[in-house]
């Protein structure tokens, strides 16, 4: 028994799907950072170091920069006494929850939502 199995591939359909993927994720970066200025993590007096949170996207590799002449020290020094008052949440190392504490899978789970959402039933 013989069988042939032709494949055609629509291409305008797959650039399609590449151009979801690349936009799916780069709504997930932006999730993340709205994430972290939500859960109110970032130390704060002015305000200045969590206005200063942005996105940077270059090939698919995406950055999340705090641009503050102060920004460096109040990440890598979580033993620091941190105010409260302002944002509850406040401590150092405000990011590493999404690599590998409890906010882990949230950048995947964000990344799936969007991409079944801009696929419109495509992904189920």
């Amino acid at each position: 028994m013989s069988v042939k199995v032709t494949v055609k591939l629509d291409n305008t359909k797959i650039a399609g799907l590449e151009e979801m993927q690349k936009q799916a994720f780069e709504m997930t970066v932006e999730a993340v950072l709205s994430d972290i200025k939500t859960s109110a993590v970032t130390p704060k007096q002015t305000g200045e170091l969590e206005r200063s949170g942005f996105v940077e996207i270059k090939d698919m590799i995406a950055s999340i920069i705090f641009d503050t002449p102060y920004a460096r020290r109040m990440y890598y020094h979580p033993e620091y006494n941190f105010r409260t008052d302002k944002n509850a949440n406040a401590q150092g190392l405000w990011m590493q929850s999404y690599i590998d504490g409890d906010k882990k899978e949230f950048i995947k789970e964000t990344y799936m939502k969007f991409l079944k959402q801009l696929s419109k039933g495509l992904i189920k």
